[in-house]
């Protein structure tokens, strides 16, 4: 294990800050983005593809690896970054979200949720306590507490509810991980909706009960994309600032952008690697869907400036023939370029950051978006 969990500012400009998060197995250079492994695995890159591709830290899951291959046979064999073949920063969101959305037959209350397995049909249940022990096992270096996720539109009677029970957990999930080994930590999560009071209250009473990070949970659910801005302006400033900040599940190369820009810190998306697998890369010139017939004959790389070479040395009408014959090579090149490209954006607003210049940023890599795919050199 290494150095005790820390979070440092080094730079800020406007609401936006670059720093560094410290935790047992090494530096995560913030913003950060970290890919999703869910099941011990980024879905068609290798572990070393996705270090390359400048990953600090990835995200897995405490419901799918709870249910399968099972937390106690994770932890026999040296725990999640042994298992997986990843010795750096592991977070585990806490399965909250997943059992809202996955499981059949579900019963929440204040003690917890009692849900029937997606895999077998198996009764299970998830209490904070029950949540934090899985993610002890894993050997997870950042925690989620859990929560629960409401789907938007709800009603304010649903979100105020789902509010106060993810508060309740929280102080749950607290008592339960004190001991954790050092280099750990835990994160609260603000739920209400797109309640800016709710919000407020949820991220004042997390902060009094004191956490090493706050997430902001239950956006990138449906709702505009003016809604989650406006949100993040609500919540972010009412957040303590020496603390980092999660937005979850966000999102796409504009949100992350513009949740930067408004003090975000960390960032998880299944864009990169699902949108890969279904054939379409995000590049500097914007998306380009490699299964239009347009590409088939098109000699340029996704981009010929481009660090990593699953973008810069295959040509899109390659692409876009194993794309159109549902190669899995098709799905591992898009992937990983597709992460090589999330990665060189968040590297280069922790650069703008830096140099006080986030907002001529900004602006450049929104006019490169708008060239599009076609236009592209």
């Amino acid at each position: 294990m290494g150095d005790a969990f820390a979070f440092r500012i080094d730079a800020t400009d406007g609401g936006a800050r670059t720093g560094t998060i410290v935790t047992a197995h090494g530096q995560v250079r913030t913003p950060a983005f970290m890919p999703i492994g869910t099941q011990a695995t980024v879905k068609a890159v290798m572990p070393e593809e996705v270090r390359r591709s400048g990953a600090d830290i990835l995200l897995g899951n405490t419901y799918h690896l709870m249910l399968r291959p099972g937390a106690e046979r994770i932890a026999a064999l040296g725990g999640l970054h042994k298992f997986m073949n990843w010795p750096y920063a592991i977070l585990t969101d806490s399965g909250g979200f997943q059992v809202m959305s996955l499981a059949g037959l579900r019963k929440l209350d204040e003690t917890g949720v009692t849900f029937r397995s997606h895999l077998d049909g198996a009764m299970v249940s998830l209490t904070p306590e029950r949540a934090i022990e899985v993610q002890d096992l894993l050997g997870s270096d950042i925690v989620m507490q859990l929560d629960e996720c409401s789907k938007l539109p709800a009603t304010r009677a649903e979100l105020e509810r789902a509010m106060c029970l993810s508060l309740c957990w929280a102080e749950r999930c607290k008592r339960a991980f004190e001991g954790a080994g050092p280099g750990r930590a835990l994160f609260g999560i603000v739920q209400g909706g797109d309640q800016h009071d709710l919000r407020l209250a949820g991220a004042r009473e997390l902060g009094a009960i004191g956490f090493a990070g706050y997430a902001i949970g239950g956006l990138a659910v449906g709702e505009p994309q003016a809604v989650m801005l406006s949100i993040l302006d609500t919540v972010a400033p009412a957040l303590p600032v020496d603390k980092p900040r999660y937005l979850m599940g966000v999102g796409t190369p504009d949100d992350i952008v513009e949740a930067v820009a408004r003090g975000v810190d960390m960032f998880d998306c299944v864009l990169p690697t699902r949108n890969g697998r279904h054939g379409v890369a995000f590049t500097r010139f914007g998306p380009i869907n490699l299964k239009n017939a347009r590409y088939a004959d098109d000699p340029r790389p996704l981009d010929a400036e481009s660090d990593c070479p699953a973008a810069r040395a295959y040509s899109r009408a390659y692409l876009h023939h194993l794309v159109k014959a549902n190669e899995a090579l098709g799905a591992m090149l898009l992937s990983a370029s597709n992460l090589a490209y999330y990665q060189t954006l968040m590297a280069t607003l922790r650069a703008a950051i830096a140099s006080g210049r986030l907002a001529d940023m900004r602006e450049e890599v929104k006019a490169g978006w708008a060239r599009g795919g076609l236009s592209a050199s």
